[in-house]
C-alpha cells in the first residue's frame, strides 16, 4: 500500500466518523460542510470515485430524489449530485446493504483534525477567557509566607 492509499483510507475513516456524528448532531451544518468540502476536493483530485446514483431513503416533501454514491478508499458515502452527475452516471436504484462501511475507531476531534488538515483550513484557537476571580500566587517574601519557620537562635 502506498502512502497516498493510506492517506485516502485515513480520510475515508475520518469522513465516516464525521458523517455518523452529523446524523445525530443538534446542529450538523458544520459537520456536513466539512464532509461535502472534503468530498468535492477528493473528487476533483481523482482520489474518490463517483459510483452512481441511489434513490434516497428520505424523500423530500414526499418526492423521490437521488443521491450520489461516492467511494473513498474502502468507504462509501452519499452526497447531493449535481446536474452533470444526473446526466452521466448510472442509476443503481434503491439503496442496498452491499455498500456497508466498516466501523473505524477514531474520535470525532481526531477525525475533524484529519479533514481540516487535508482541506488546509486554518482553525482559530479558542480565546482565553478572563476570570476576574482568579488570583495568581503572588510572590511573597519569606517572612510573610505561611510556610516560613524562624529558626530558634542558640
Amino acid at each position: 500500500m502506498k502512502d497516498s492509499d493510506e492517506e485516502i483510507e485515513k480520510i475515508g475513516q475520518a469522513l465516516f466518523i464525521v458523517n455518523r456524528h452529523a446524523k445525530t448532531a443538534p446542529d450538523p451544518t458544520q459537520l456536513y460542510r466539512l464532509k461535502n468540502e472534503t468530498m468535492k476536493k477528493l473528487i476533483k483530485e481523482n482520489k474518490a470515485i463517483k459510483v452512481g446514483l441511489h434513490f434516497s431513503n428520505n424523500p423530500k416533501q414526499s418526492r423521490q430524489h437521488s443521491v450520489l454514491l461516492v467511494q473513498v478508499g474502502n468507504y462509501y458515502f452519499h452526497t447531493p449530485p449535481n446536474k452533470e452527475d444526473m446526466d452521466t452516471l448510472p442509476h443503481l436504484g434503491q439503496l442496498n446493504d452491499s455498500y456497508r462501511n466498516q466501523k473505524p475507531t477514531l474520535s470525532l476531534n481526531k477525525a475533524k483534525a484529519i479533514l481540516v488538515e487535508y482541506l488546509d483550513w486554518s482553525v482559530p484557537k479558542p480565546a482565553k477567557r478572563y476570570n476576574p476571580n482568579y488570583k495568581p500566587f503572588l510572590q511573597q517574601t519569606s517572612s510573610l509566607s505561611p510556610f516560613f519557620h524562624k529558626r530558634k537562635r542558640r
